[in-house]
This record gives C-alpha cells, structure tokens and sequence, in this order.
C-alpha cells in the first residue's frame, strides 16, 4: 500500500488500456499525471475517450490493462479510500424529480457514510447560488439549476478531487461564468478538478492544463500558455487603402490570404522561429507601390491548434490504415 506525499500527484495514470469485449479499444496506453489542486481541462471530440477515461478513474469502469492511482491509492484494491476521495459530476442530469434541493444533497453526503454536517452543505448551496432554492423540489428548477445540484451533490461529501463531465452544456452563459468561478474557489480550496468539455473558452477561462485526447490516445498535454505559444500562429493582417484585384507579383512569395473585398491581406507566421519574415514583407508591400492603411496581429486559440491537432491525427490514422 502506497500513500501520496506532498509532492506526489493526486493521480497518476499509466499504460491505461480499455477494450471493450467487441474488440473496440477505448483508452490506448494513456499516461497522465495530475498535481493536487490543479485544474486540468481534457478536450477530445465525441468518442475520444474522454468520458471513458474519467468513469475508469471513478472505478464505474474496470480497466483491462495498466495502473491508476488517487492520492497515493490504487483504485482497484483500495477502491472505497478512492471513491470517497473523488466527486463526479455526469453529463447527464438525473436527479430524484419529487425530492428537494436540501434533501438530494444531504443524501448523497450520506451515501458515502459521511456524518450529517449542516454548516458544509449550507456553504456548498450558497456558492452555487442554490440556497434559495434548498426546499424546491427538483423537478421545478431549470435545467442549469438542476445542472448546480449535480454540482452539489458531488461536493456534499468533501472531495479532494472533482471530475466535470460537460458541466456547462445546455447552460447560458451568465451560468457557465458562475461556475468557472466556482471552480477556482475549489481550487483555491486545495481540490483537483478534472473537466471536459466542448467550450474551448472554458478550457481557456479556467484550465491550468490541456490534455488534448483522440481515438482513445491522449495526443498532448501542456501548460494552457505554453501550449498556445508553442503551437500557436500569429497573424499579420495589412489593410490596403486600395482594393487589389489580385496578389501582387512582388509578394507571391508570403503566401498571403486576401480578403474577399479585396482590401486586405493576411500573413501568417511562426512565432517559434527565428525569423518571421515581417520585416521583408513590409518592404516588399512598399516596394510594390501599395500605401498600408493599419496593421493588425492575432494569435491562434486553443480551439484553432485543437481542430488541427484533431484533423492531423485521424488523418496519420486513416494513412496508417490504408497502409495496413
């Protein structure tokens, strides 16, 4: 029996495999590790994996190769330690529809034989704006209402380490921001928080890490920062004072985008290396006689690298297919 130190991860993920009996692998070999009080965002489209693999951490699914550890626990032999340890929020509100707020989450405090704690459950329901609510009966809330009660219900037997599965779909706006508020709180607290989801701006808003996660194989895993300056493009978008019927000969070179209208151009460039090759194409644009009315940077979002890095990875599968 293993226990976590201070410095060890909160969980610990390696060589996970899981294949289903008709044949059809789930998880490839997954390696991951998760500091504790760390928010770690998995993007992966449908069928990636990324539910897969958090119902395999929580112990709903039983692995069928390599190990995972929840603070310093092995999820298969001391599986009631790590149950307790984990809350999870499901993509799918299913919830006692004649039964209170207060009720619900009292309950499942209970469930994980946990002694009746007023003070707690009263705090959770106030930080999820619920605490108005605690005597409706569930069926009368909203969906995003509903979706804070699953939220609820997760914390009411104080975690160490939250699971998010879509926390926020279906939720507007004002909602979702509520609860990346939330979240940093738990944070804060010290909890480890494990979230999918299909915003990309929530990956952005709150994530310490991106785990990018495709057929089953995690492709990447990085700082949210890092791993926008490493992979990211900038662009360069000049705006003519002239509309221009064509790219100039001068510049074919730039591989530049021209606008629809015709009235700007688009350089895009590595922010890695060692040249961007701005310099040269600005004297090249004056050069060719044309007057620059403004210039204007952007650099890619994590939604713009994950659709590559998606795109490139079924596209190697698909060659290594045809090859087989």
């Amino acid at each position: 029996m293993t226990h976590a130190s201070s410095s060890d991860p909160m969980i610990a993920i390696a060589g996970l495999q899981k294949t289903y009996d008709s044949g059809f692998e789930a998880l490839k070999n997954v390696d991951l590790t998760i500091q504790k009080g760390e928010i770690l965002a998995l993007l992966g489209p449908n069928g990636a994996g990324k539910t897969t693999l958090i119902s395999t951490i929580c112990g709903i699914t039983m692995p069928t190769g390599g190990t995972i550890s929840v603070g310093g626990h092995d999820i298969i032999s001391e599986a009631n330690k790590t149950r307790r340890m984990i809350g999870l929020v499901p993509q799918e509100i299913n919830l006692e529809p004649f039964e209170t707020v207060l009720a619900t989450v009292r309950f499942s405090r209970g469930l994980f034989g946990m002694s009746p704690n007023p003070a707690h459950i009263e705090d959770v329901l106030k930080k999820l704006s619920l605490w108005d609510k605690k005597e409706s009966k569930t069926k009368e809330l909203s969906g995003g209402m509903k979706r804070r009660v699953l939220i609820a219900k997760a914390l009411a037997h104080e975690p160490q380490v939250l699971f998010l599965d879509e926390p926020t779909a279906g939720v507007d706006v004002e909602l979702r921001k509520d609860m990346w508020d939330v979240v940093r709180d738990l944070k804060a607290a010290g909890v480890t928080i494990i979230l999918t989801t299909h915003y990309i701006e929530e990956a952005e808003a709150i994530a310490d890490r991106v785990a990018i996660i495709s057929q089953g194989r995690i492709l990447l895993v990085d700082k949210k920062s890092a791993l926008i300056e490493r992979m990211g493009k900038r662009s360069l978008t000049i705006d003519f004072d002239k509309k221009l019927d064509a790219v100039p000969e001068g510049l074919a070179a730039y591989d530049l985008a021209m606008s629809q209208d015709g009235t700007s151009a688009t350089y895009t460039y590595d922010t890695r290396a060692d040249r961007t090759g701005i310099g040269a194409l600005l004297r090249d644009v004056n050069a060719a006689g044309l007057s620059v009315r403004d210039l204007h940077t952007a650099q890619s979002s994590l939604e713009e690298i994950f659709v590559n890095l998606v795109e490139d990875d079924a596209h190697n599968q698909t060659s290594q297919g045809d090859a087989a």
